[in-house]
């Protein structure tokens, strides 16, 4: 039910092999209705003027098309990056390693992020007896990490290879510590920063994937 290493298999290989980023070939009208869905969520936060929540979003959002990005370039180099989506499993891959439907989950997942959090983010758990505790924003952050990273041991153990992990040596530990954990703290501190350093955050964030993509694509690296 749960993988929590790449196996390094031949049949892993195959499937990213035959990734096709990019194509429509899988397209269903479930994109439309997706995308739908997540302009409401965040036009309703707009609306409402919850504008925190809308930051964390961007926040994650912006770290998580790094990562990909990143992750890309990496399967560009090395043969195989260290996560993979296949064909069999959505609609439409955005890179190698995200399909459509997983990139607009993370686009909402920064909201939902903050949301568990109290309504009081100062508050600090375990802060007795003189001790100081813990920042509530922190353990969030690694709690959400540690859920998504037990989501993507499960997806990375189906049968039609939703998720695919080659390299042996990735799996679950560097998954949560590397790469959730960081999308989840972008999440909870940025809307707490102040307002010129939560703009030049998302601002240089977004601008680097902007550019990335727009060279890279191009070129035929990702």
């Amino acid at each position: 039910m749960f993988k929590f290493w790449g196996d390094g298999s031949d049949e892993a290989k195959a499937l990213v092999d035959a990734i096709r980023v990019r194509s429509t070939e899988n397209f269903n009208w479930t994109f439309i209705f997706i995308l739908a869905v997540v302009f409401y969520v965040y036009w309703s936060e707009i609306h409402k003027k919850n504008y925190d929540v809308v930051w964390a979003a961007l926040a994650l959002y912006g770290v998580h098309w790094l990562y990909e990005i990143v992750n890309a370039v990496i399967g560009h180099v090395a043969g195989y990056p260290l996560w993979a989506v296949s064909n069999a499993s959505t609609t439409f891959i955005l890179l190698v390693g995200v399909c459509w439907e997983l990139s607009m989950m993370f686009s909402l997942a920064g909201m939902i992020s903050l949301k568990m959090l109290p309504e009081d983010r100062t508050t600090r758990y375990f802060a007795k007896g003189g001790r100081r505790g813990v920042d509530c924003r922190l353990v969030g952050a690694l709690s959400m990490a540690l859920l998504f990273a037990l989501v993507e041991s499960f997806l990375a153990a189906t049968e039609n290879g939703s998720f695919l992990w080659v390299y042996r040596w990735w799996g679950v530990l560097p998954v949560f510590v590397t790469t959730y954990i960081p999308f989840f703290l972008a999440a909870n501190y940025v809307p707490d920063l102040e307002p010129k350093k939560r703009t030049r955050f998302l601002a240089v964030l977004w601008g680097l994937d902007a550019l990335l993509l727009i060279v890279l694509i191009p070129l035929g690296i990702i």
